[in-house]
């Protein structure tokens, strides 16, 4: 696929268009199918019609009819993002890009604009970078970030537990990721709404996204200089100290990608689970009777409803074939994970329960495979078991079929997600300070994935425990507490 055998041209030319009513009026250049604008509301449908109409790689046109083949199949999804001598996230060589077709005001942008980020970076440059972030994610300490999670939890339920109703999207799905990943990077105190709404409003490409930008760089610039004087024992201070030596600028960057990626994850994950928690009976019943527990019911979700739809973008690094389909060097693939998690070929009955199996594509494979996806299951299976357990009884306040959605090329977000409940009192809860109880940080070799995960939450503090941070004595008594707590666990 070529930008010469679907010209944007085409479009100036009135005659050329279908008349309106006609069945390819939403249609582009060359008559391939439009992944934006009318016709393209409902994705996943428009993907099914590609697969149907030319197999498990399909052309398609992105924002500005800008050429683009979308990896329907599988296999085919595996194939690219397994075989960099082929295929490599560097956007630069895009063809669209190198002839200025694809345009700096175009809404894809901020996806598609070359950054010195390891997501973007390929060879040498990209060991040095992913291996700098791999390196700060593995000194996690996964048990003190679980309960964390949990009394975050508790603190986000006790903002509307007295009233009997809330929106789990806006007041907890969207809120909890973000509590989470300041705690991890060392700054529980710079959480705020307004940190919460430019984490979801950049990737959305809104005209306020610049504006949301430069007031998470601002955040995270002032941090990464924090951290650079008084180092601490956190992810960003392990970040700084990593002997790739990244940059100031490259802290903050790469910062800014896992804090704005795993909050939009997560924020989508946790929704989608609770929705299918709370829509489908059968769901539910296996959850209260045993037969399935909450991680089995995040990984069922992640093939059913992954929090990113696709990745933009891949490209070609050569001419090469895919499906039968001749890829040019230059030409760009949408790596579609949620058509992929569909593929007929390996999921022939969508309602077969894939538990225990964990071949999705949600969290992308090879070189680039998502290096947070510990941090987004633990955030999904303590956030939800805790949540159910606290109000046992929640329920939809809605009809199922009056839920809206938002979607755009990269995620389905559900808007919101009504529920009521019988009413119960605040659980006292104090979020651990920075200056006393920052996730602890290991300083070895062994990865999140070797860490214990427990289904069950970690109990909350007892009641009569203060909300506010403890005098210094008291913080003291607990110091030694916790630290007889972690010798007594080999830590």
């Amino acid at each position: 696929m070529t930008p010469e055998s679907h010209s944007l041209t085409d479009t100036d030319d009135p005659s050329a268009a279908p008349p309106p009513g006609c069945p390819a009026h939403d249609l582009g250049p060359g008559g391939l199918r439009r992944l934006y604008g009318p016709g393209a509301e409902d994705l996943g449908a428009v993907y099914e019609k590609l697969r149907a109409e030319h197999g498990p790689v399909a052309p398609a046109l992105l924002h500005g009819d800008l050429p683009i083949w979308v990896v329907l199949g599988h296999k085919e999804n595996m194939h690219v993002v397994s075989t960099p001598s082929h295929f490599c996230r560097d956007t630069r060589l895009w063809t669209p890009m190198r002839d200025g077709t694809a345009k700096p005001d175009n809404p894809l942008m901020p996806h598609l604009a070359w950054q010195p980020v390891c997501s973007h970076a390929e060879g040498d440059e990209h060991l040095r970078l992913r291996g700098a972030v791999s390196g700060a994610m593995s000194t996690i300490d996964y048990r003190a970030i679980r309960r964390h999670i949990n009394r975050a939890t508790q603190h986000l339920v006790n903002k509307f537990c007295e009233e009997g109703r809330a929106d789990l999207v806006s007041q907890f799905a969207e809120r909890l990721p973000m509590v989470v990943m300041c705690e991890i990077f060392g700054m529980p105190e710079e959480y705020n709404d307004r940190l919460v709404e430019a984490a979801r409003d950049l990737p959305k490409g809104t005209e306020t996204a610049l504006a949301s930008n430069a007031y998470i760089m601002d955040v995270l610039m002032r941090l990464t200089a924090r951290r650079r004087a008084e180092p601490s024992d956190d992810f960003t201070s392990h970040l700084i100290n990593h002997p790739a030596r990244l940059t100031d600028e490259e802290v903050a960057q790469h910062l800014r990608l896992v804090l704005i990626v795993a909050s939009e994850s997560c924020a989508n994950l946790l929704a989608n689970v609770l929705r299918v928690v709370l829509t489908d009976p059968g769901f539910r019943a296996q959850l209260n009777g045993g037969q399935m527990t909450v991680p089995e019911a995040v990984e069922q979700t992640l093939w059913d409803e992954p929090p990113f739809s696709t990745i933009i973008a891949y490209f070609a690094k050569q001419d090469t074939e895919l499906a039968g389909q001749r890829i040019r060097q230059g030409d760009g693939l949408l790596l579609g994970i949620a058509p992929g998690n569909v593929d007929p070929r390996v999921r022939p009955d969508l309602k077969a329960n894939m538990q225990g199996n964990r071949s999705h594509l949600a969290f992308s494979g090879g070189p680039h495979e998502c290096p947070g996806q510990d941090i987004g299951r633990a955030i999904a299976d303590v956030g939800v078991d805790a949540l159910l357990n606290r109000v046992p009884d929640i329920q939809l306040s809605c009809d199922e079929h009056e839920l809206r959605w938002r979607e755009t090329i990269s995620n389905r977000h559900l808007v919101e997600l009504p529920v009521k409940f019988e009413p119960g009192p605040q659980q006292e809860v104090i979020l651990s300070s920075q200056a006393q109880s920052v996730p602890s940080q290991r300083t070895g070799s062994r990865t999140a994935a070797e860490q214990p995960r427990p289904t069950a939450p970690e109990p909350v503090d007892p009641p009569g425990t203060p909300l506010s941070t403890p005098a210094p004595g008291q913080a003291g008594r607990q110091g030694v507490f916790r630290r007889f707590l972690r010798w007594l666990g080999g830590r």
